[in-house]
This record gives C-alpha cells, structure tokens and sequence, in this order.
C-alpha cells in the first residue's frame, strides 16, 4: 500500500510545480483545486451557489470563482462572516468524497503501485484534514521568491487568500516534511525524490 500524502505550501510557493514533478517521479497526483473548480461546474454546487450568492456569481450558468471569491471576502472584511463558512461546508465534504473515490480507483486500476498518492490541498491544515493523511509536505520559499512568482497574478486575490491561511511557518512546524523550493526546477526535483525515498524506506518498515 503506497502512503497517502498530502502536499500543500504557502501563496506562490511552488506547491503545483511540485505536484507535476512528484508525478514524473512516480507517485499518482491530484489537485483538489482542479476537483473544485470541477464541483462548480456540477448542477448541484451551481444552483446552491447562485441560491446564496445570487445569479451574478453565475453569468450564463457557469460559476465565475473569481465573482464568488470576491462576494465571499467582501463578506468576511465587512464583518458579515458566515459566508466563506458556508461554502466551506459545501465544498469541502465533496471534495474529500472526491479523494477517496480517486484514491480507491487508483489502488483497483490492477498496475504497479505508485510511488506514493498525493493530494495537493492549499489549505491542508486549515481545513483540519491532514489527520487523512500517512504524511505531509509543505513547500514553502522565501517571501521575495514568492512575490516574484505572484508578480502577474491579481494581488488583491492573493491577499485575500492569503489572509485565510496559516503562515508558512505555521505550515512547515505542522508538516512531516519541509521542501525548501529556492532554487531551480531541477533542484526542486532532488529534494522531492529523496523524500519520496524516505516515505519508501518508512513504509517498507510497517
């Protein structure tokens, strides 16, 4: 049985970066964001949605995350509260339904074991879900690393996204293992592939 791994890091970190390389390396990946932007184009998150948030939050029946995301922190720096908890809730539970649906398929899919299944989740610790997980990886990097990366990306956005995580710090204390992504692509992949040696060499011990 591979372990189970939960990657995450902070804003701008390099957290997809090393999703994509720890999948050339073996292990079998998936994105909860890419499962929630999958769940928003359900019917059903849609409609539950608009009920909230109002029709303007879907134009042409397709939900615009970048419209939710505003009406949502609007809501939570006005004070309002209640709102961001709310779609937590609904997303969270389908999300983790989503996981497990994957992780059992991967497992029955009859081929070799992966190296390791990892599970890309920005706000692993927030959510309170890293007790799902064997272990945990945080990919953090220096704060001018990171604006750098985030140079054209909308900065409000990340500033509000910014504000519902922990800091990386907090992240890195919580995690069973810590990449530090400064340098190139290629030294990201060292580091990722002595972990998944580590993780192999642990599990190989049970």
């Amino acid at each position: 049985m591979p372990p189970f791994v939960g990657l995450t890091g902070g804003l701008a970190a390099g957290k997809s970066t090393a999703l994509q390389i720890l999948a050339r390396l073996g292990a079998a990946t998936i994105s909860t964001d890419a499962v929630v932007h999958e769940l928003y184009g359900s019917s059903t998150v849609r409609d539950a949605v608009v009920a909230r948030f109002g029709p303007g939050v879907a134009p042409d029946g397709v939900v615009d995350r970048s419209a939710l995301a505003q009406r949502v922190f609007a809501a939570d720096a006005g004070g309002a509260g209640g709102d961001r908890e709310w779609l937590e809730q609904l997303l969270w539970p389908l999300v983790r339904q989503r996981v497990d649906e994957w992780r059992a398929a991967t497992l029955a899919g009859g081929a070799s074991p992966p190296a390791a299944l990892v599970v890309e989740v920005p706000l692993l610790f927030e959510s309170g879900s890293e007790g799902m997980y064997d272990a945990t990886i945080a990919v953090v990097a220096d704060e001018r690393l990171r604006g750098s990366r985030a140079h054209d990306r909308d900065d409000r956005a990340l500033t509000q996204r910014e504000r519902r995580q922990l800091s990386q710090e907090d992240k890195a204390s919580r995690a069973t293992y810590v990449v530090v992504n400064d340098g190139d692509l290629a030294e990201l992949e060292v580091k990722l592939s002595a972990i998944l040696v580590m993780l192999k060499e642990r599990w190989s011990q049970r």
